[in-house]
């Protein structure tokens, strides 16, 4: 089978991603407190069930992988847009707690099927192990997703209240999401082994890769966790004013799509290891940067740490490709990212425990964990499967 129009799947995909992530992922940052107020629940119990979401997709996000193994990735991501059409339209519906926890949980099963791992798989089924591109367009294009999502979020909660604006993210993955998973992403066999375009021999992963990277992908999904919840607070705690809070937490966007932006140019032909491990060394450096010089090293904390997650992401989806090959992606990267998702549910909680309990000193935690997920990579060479390029 011939491989599909590059741009156009980047292009369908990417835009379907940042639909993903803005209605789901980052749909509580703005919408949390007027839906808790106006069902009298605490602010507490809406994140408890958004966390309570996010374990779910943990859980199910292996099981959509082999699914997209078996048949390709377009049928289960066309699934997913019915899903969070579903909960966007139940939780616009609820008028208590118990609607509302049924509501999350059917987006919790929309971003086990949704999400980067369904797409990555999809392009892996498509493309092999010429996958890296696309992936790294596809990251690109949906780095936008905070960008665009919480001010459109914003504005759709001020004009139609936010059961208006839960209703509007459903129709848009009916009449957006939809339609440009059925019509642009091409049907495709699932993953199969086969040699890189480079033809370079595929070899065996060592016995330890899996481990490998489900450490590294869990440390990548707690710092961003940690970070992303807390980051004005982290920065002001450094000593800086208000000011330069937010306009340090004003450059992390920028920052991602910059390191995404490289990958297009100079580090285009970076293998995926080494690209794993600048984005550790670059929030490791960050977080002692504002560690040891608090205030006036905030622009550049930020200017890291969004960076290193930026290349980070891209790292998450090409380093399995890069090691194992793309038979079996789908299953494989499930298993990967499901412990960082199940952290991921309990960090911003445990973050702000720490942060007001250490203040500034908290950023020692991000940094070691920075530089467990930088050793741990050294574990791995760059002799592996086919792809690595």
């Amino acid at each position: 089978m011939s491989n599909p129009p590059t741009t156009r799947v980047v292009l369908a995909l990417g835009t379907a991603q940042t639909l993903a992530w803005a209605s789901s992922y980052y749909l509580p940052a703005i919408l949390a407190r007027p839906m808790a107020a106006s069902l009298g629940m605490s602010s507490a119990m809406l994140y408890g069930f958004f966390s309570a979401s996010l374990l779910l997709s943990a859980l199910l996000g292996p099981w959509f992988g082999r699914l997209v193994d078996r048949h390709g990735g377009r049928g289960v991501l066309l699934f997913s847009n019915l899903v969070f059409a579903a909960g966007l339209g139940c939780m616009a519906l609820a008028q208590g707690p118990l609607a509302l926890g049924l509501a999350w949980a059917l987006m919790g099963v929309g971003m086990a099927c949704g999400l980067y791992e369904t797409a990555f798989a999809t392009l892996a089924g498509l493309f092999g192990g010429a996958a890296k591109g696309p992936i790294t367009g596809i990251t690109l294009i949906a780095g936008f997703a905070s960008t665009l999502g919480w001010p459109l979020s914003t504005w759709m909660e001020a004009e139609l209240g936010w059961r208006g604006a839960c209703l509007v993210w459903a129709l848009l993955h009916l009449l957006l999401g939809l339609p440009l998973h059925r019509w642009l992403v091409p049907a495709a066999p699932p993953p199969a082994a086969r040699p890189a375009a480079t033809g370079e021999v595929a070899r065996p992963a060592p016995r330890h890769a899996m481990a490998v990277l489900i450490f590294f992908s869990a440390a990548a999904t707690v710092v961003a966790a940690a970070i992303g919840a807390h980051l004005p607070a982290l920065v002001l705690a450094s000593g800086a004013t208000a000011e330069q809070a937010l306009l340090a937490a004003s450059l992390m966007g920028p920052a991602q799509v910059a390191a995404r932006l490289l990958q297009f140019g100079p580090l285009r032909r970076l293998h995926p290891l080494a690209l794993a491990r600048l984005a550790c060394l670059a929030q490791l450096c960050g977080g002692l940067a504002l560690l040891f010089f608090g205030a006036p090293a905030a622009i550049a904390f930020v200017l890291l740490f969004g960076a290193g997650n930026g290349m980070q992401t891209i790292a998450k989806g090409t380093l399995p490709l890069a090691v194992f090959g793309p038979a079996g992606y789908g299953g494989r990267q499930g298993l990967i990212a499901a412990p960082g998702r199940v952290l991921q549910a309990g960090t911003p909680v445990g973050f702000g425990l720490l942060l007001a309990a250490w203040g500034m000193a908290s950023t020692a935690a991000i940094a070691a964990v920075a530089l467990a997920a930088l050793l741990s990579l050294l574990l791995l060479s760059h002799r592996g499967k086919a792809g690595a390029d």
